[in-house]
């Protein structure tokens, strides 16, 4: 490029982050977002815009340092927004900070969101802690709005038609052979130490209906599906386009190491590149 200013590295930076590339996300970077955000002002004497401070937010919200987070919203000059608290409720729901949690709800819902995402993630977090009935109002009060949680489907390419799955999907004519293929990998994940992760399955039920439902997610039955439909070793696509829960995280990634094959899942995040039983973003999302 003749000339590389802060557009073209930002862009460079938000691909590899985009695509869950942690690493070089940072080496790009090359410090702590903290340090160059107190550069801006104290060494170049750049006052930062809000969009300055809703990165910092998002940042320190990712690793847990809510003191910061609230410190940062106290210091800032600008009036909050819709962005800064869905970042935080986000946030929240990787850190489970029920408190701060419905702080950002509230904020959202004050602010006249017709969005259904924070009372999901504000239910979601209640029943992972196992308060169902915080869990069934939120839900309750969404209803109430006239809004819906919007359904998750995952889909797949196959000698260029698409198929799409939603959880313990029983439509599709391969649904026994697509069972079969992941109960096959159960076993082997089992013998290598996977061990579900029940909280993911935000349902009032017993375990074993718990292990069941996280059995059969969408992005889970679509792998299936390409396994059982394209040649050994080469790479399955996945797109889903809710969020991919912990436990399919830590399944998809035991599966791409058995099956020997690259395991690329967009979801509405970021890409997460399965290889060899590591993503490419870290456990970081």
């Amino acid at each position: 490029m003749p000339e590389r200013n802060s557009i073209s590295w930002n862009a460079v930076i938000s691909a590899y982050a985009h695509y869950g590339q942690a690493k070089n996300a940072i080496k790009m970077f090359e410090e702590e977002c903290m340090k160059y955000f107190e550069l801006m002002e104290h060494e170049y004497g750049i006052s930062p815009w809000k969009g300055h401070y809703a990165c910092v937010v998002d940042t320190l919200g990712r690793v847990g340092r809510f003191d910061k987070v609230q410190k940062m919203l106290s210091d800032m000059p600008f009036e909050d927004d819709p962005i800064i608290w869905s970042s935080i409720l986000h946030s929240c729901r990787i850190h489970g900070n029920q408190d701060l949690a419905r702080v950002a709800a509230e904020k959202l819902f004050s602010m006249g969101s017709t969005d259904a995402t924070p009372y999901v993630i504000l239910s979601n977090i209640y029943a992972k802690a196992g308060k169902w009935e915080d869990a069934a109002r939120v839900k309750k009060t969404m209803r109430n709005r006239g809004l819906r949680k919007e359904s998750g489907y995952s889909w797949v390419e196959v000698k260029q038609k698409i198929y799409s799955f939603s959880s313990n999907d029983q439509t599709n004519p391969m649904i026994s052979e697509m069972k079969e293929e992941l109960e096959r990998l159960y076993k082997e994940m089992d013998k290598q130490g996977y061990k579900p992760d029940t909280s993911c399955a935000l349902h009032q039920v017993d375990d074993d209906l718990k292990l069941e439902s996280l059995k059969y997610h969408s992005e889970r039955l679509a792998i299936a599906f390409a396994l059982i439909n394209t040649p050994p070793g080469t790479p399955i696509r996945v797109m889903k386009n809710l969020s991919a829960c912990l436990d399919c995280h830590a399944a998809i990634k035991m599966m791409s190491k058995i099956v020997n094959r690259d395991i690329i899942v967009r979801d509405s995040s970021r890409f997460h590149h399965f290889k060899d039983g590591v993503c490419s973003c870290g456990d970081y999302w």
